[in-house]
């Protein structure tokens, strides 16, 4: 996660403020690009989804991690508009191929109990490297100083990633059941001997209801979650372009935002732990719409934002906020629907949420061109906020269509 997303997506405010310096690219042109990131999102996040159910989490980080690694390659030779944002689509189509929706899958399977404490720490851990690796990126291509420069980071980082993508793959693994394991590392300790099989169920785990990916789609709860995602993502999204822009606007340098990125990042990393602990002790619906809503508050800080202390008084409301409900936003879709078809599901509900992302970074570079200032913008980034927590607190847990049965395991092997 922190190869694939950080210099991607963390990154991108320092990566648009050295772009717009070399090319003299407008706001809107370099919102595009996140843009781009989505249309492959909305595109390829079923095809993600029914691959990483169908080979696996392991192939599929080696092979995205391979493409994202030539696409940082090629981001590194970009002259022009076009170039700069094919590069963003094949980084996409690496980084979704091998990041999020193949990783998720596997955290699910592996965890059923703590699911969402399980993935705050694998979320913790990637917000880690995005505290350490924002600023470096922004120490080497500030365009005031030279050092080593946009162009060969960008290269060194496609060459790292190509070389890793090898050895990170092998230490994946697929399933618990692999290695005669059960979710949450439970012991069968219960066996019921037949004529023909033996019947394990461990007691103490709680069995999980299955939805198959046609009957999850006829749920309201599964387009809540995916529109509540997408309006809840929209202002991240639109941070992760223009927040360098607009303090470079007010008269701060490159490397503050940075260290402005680096706090809400750690502030983040934190919270994941909080948002895992509180989802487990309260319907995670409300502890959803409750994190949602501090996300919202620390943007309207950053809109009313003007000294220094003021973009750290965002930072640590927006990342208690975003920190918070990144691991519930995975971990909902597993508490409703099991984990039998979560790759399909997670990938299916990326469509809606997609859509709505298209428009987040080149609404808000839009807006500024035309107004001179990121005020409007982000209040209307608020707002789309505020939408997707309402989506959240309205979207209960669906019935169970079915009451689970124990799964029969043939002893004939032992």
């Amino acid at each position: 996660m922190v190869i694939s997303t950080v210099p991607l997506f963390h990154a991108m405010s320092v990566w648009a403020v050295a772009l717009e310096r070399q090319f003299g690219w407008n706001r809107t042109q370099l919102g595009l690009a996140l843009t781009f990131t989505r249309v492959e999102g909305g595109l390829m996040g079923p095809i993600e989804g029914y691959l990483t159910d169908k080979v696996g989490t392991r192939r599929m980080v080696f092979i995205g991690l391979t493409i994202l690694g030539g696409g940082f390659i090629f981001f590194g030779q970009v002259q022009n508009l076009w170039m700069f944002y094919l590069a963003y689509v094949l980084m996409a189509v690496g980084q979704g191929l091998g990041s999020w929706i193949p990783l998720m899958t596997m955290l699910n399977r592996w965890f059923h109990r703590r699911r969402a404490m399980a993935l705050g720490w694998s979320n913790m851990g990637s917000r880690a490297g995005a505290l350490v690796l924002v600023p470096v990126i922004a120490w080497s291509i500030n365009p005031d100083f030279d050092r080593i420069g946009w162009r060969m980071t960008a290269t060194i980082l496609g060459l790292f990633m190509v070389a890793a993508a090898f050895p990170i793959s092998k230490l994946i693994r697929n399933y618990p059941e692999d290695y005669g394991l059960l979710p949450d590392n439970d012991k069968p300790d219960t066996v019921v001997e037949t004529a023909a099989v033996a019947t394990q169920v461990p007691p103490s785990t709680p069995q999980e209801v299955d939805f198959t990916t046609g009957e999850a789609l006829r749920t309201p709860a599964f387009w809540l979650i995916a529109f509540g995602h997408g309006f809840t993502s929209m202002v991240i999204l639109a941070i992760m372009a223009h927040l360098g822009l607009l303090m470079v606007d007010k008269g701060h340098e490159l490397q503050d935002a940075a260290f402005v990125v680096s706090v809400y990042t750690a502030v983040a990393m934190g919270f994941q732990l909080v948002g895992g602990y509180v989802g487990g002790r309260i319907p995670i619906r409300i502890a959803l719409a409750f994190f949602t809503t501090l996300q919202a508050l620390g943007v309207v800080v950053l809109v009313l934002a003007d000294s220094l202390t003021s973009f750290y008084a965002f930072a640590v409301l927006f990342g208690a906020g975003f920190g918070g409900r990144n691991p519930l936003t995975v971990a909902i879709r597993g508490d409703y629907f099991g984990s039998a078809s979560f790759g399909k599901i997670l990938g299916l509900s990326t469509v809606p949420m997609n859509v709505l992302l298209l428009i987040a970074a080149p609404l808000v570079g839009w807006m500024r061109d035309v107004q001179g200032t990121y005020t409007d913008a982000f209040l209307v980034m608020v707002l789309t906020n505020m939408a997707g927590a309402a989506c959240f607190i309205l979207a209960k847990r669906p019935e169970q269509k079915s009451t689970p049965q124990p799964t029969p395991v043939d002893q004939s092997a032992d």
